[in-house]
C-alpha cells in the first residue's frame, strides 16, 4: 500500500510499511509462524542498528501458530535492547497469547480485545510406531510445561493455576486479561498511538 507525504521538498510516494518503519513500529498479524518470526527478527535487527535505545511499538493480532516460531519471538522480546511495547488489536490467542503476556515494557489491549490460553496443540497427525508416539507424547508434555512457566512466570500465577486454567481454551476479556496478569491495561487507540 502506497501512501502520498507532501512537505517543504515536494510530494514523495513511500510504501506504508516504510512509513511504520520509520515509526518504529511492528504489525505481527495472523499466524505465528517460521516467516513471521524471521520478518520480525529482521525488523528489530534493523531497529537496533537504527538506535538500540528508542522504543518500539507492536501491534498484536493473532490466532496464534506454531510453538518453535513464537519462541523465537520470545527470545527477541526478551533479550531485546530497544523497549517493547505490545498492543493486542483484536486478538491474541494461544502462542499469541504467551508472546503478549510476555511484555516487560507494556502490554495493553484495546476494549473490546480477547486473549485464549490452552494446552499446546498436536501440530500434526500422529502414526507410526509405538516408540515415535511415545516419543511425540514425551515431547509435548515437556512443551506443555515450558508454556506453562513461561505463563506463570510472565503473569505472577502459580503454574498450578496456569495448569488448570489451559485444559481448556480459556478465554479472557481485556477486564479479565489485566485481572489474570496477561495485560497490564486497557488503552484506546489514541493512548496506543502516542
Amino acid at each position: 500500500m502506497q501512501t502520498i507525504l507532501t512537505d517543504i521538498n515536494g510530494t514523495h510516494e513511500l510504501s506504508l510499511e516504510a512509513l511504520l518503519r520509520g515509526a518504529r513500529t511492528i504489525f505481527l498479524t495472523g499466524e505465528i509462524n517460521s516467516a513471521m518470526a524471521l520478518d520480525f527478527a529482521r525488523q528489530m535487527l534493523l531497529f537496533s542498528q537504527d538506535d538500540p535505545s528508542a522504543p518500539v511499538k507492536v501491534f498484536l493480532d493473532s490466532p496464534g501458530g506454531e510453538i518453535d516460531a513464537g519462541l523465537v519471538i520470545y527470545d527477541i522480546l526478551q533479550s531485546s535492547p530497544a523497549p517493547i511495547e505490545l498492543n493486542c488489536i483484536g486478538h491474541a490467542y494461544s502462542m499469541a497469547a504467551i508472546l503478549f503476556a510476555s511484555g516487560r515494557h507494556g502490554r495493553y489491549l484495546l476494549p473490546h480485545s480477547k486473549v485464549m490460553i490452552h494446552e499446546p496443540l498436536i501440530p500434526y497427525g500422529v502414526g507410526g510406531k509405538t516408540s515415535s508416539i511415545q516419543s511425540i507424547a514425551s515431547a509435548l508434555v515437556q512443551t506443555k510445561k515450558e508454556m506453562e512457566q513461561l505463563l506463570a512466570k510472565h503473569t505472577g500465577q502459580p503454574q498450578g493455576k496456569i495448569a488448570e486454567a489451559t485444559r481448556t481454551d480459556c478465554f479472557f476479556t481485556a477486564k479479565e486479561a489485566v485481572a489474570f496478569g496477561i495485560a497490564d491495561g486497557i488503552h484506546g487507540f489514541d493512548e496506543m498511538l502516542g
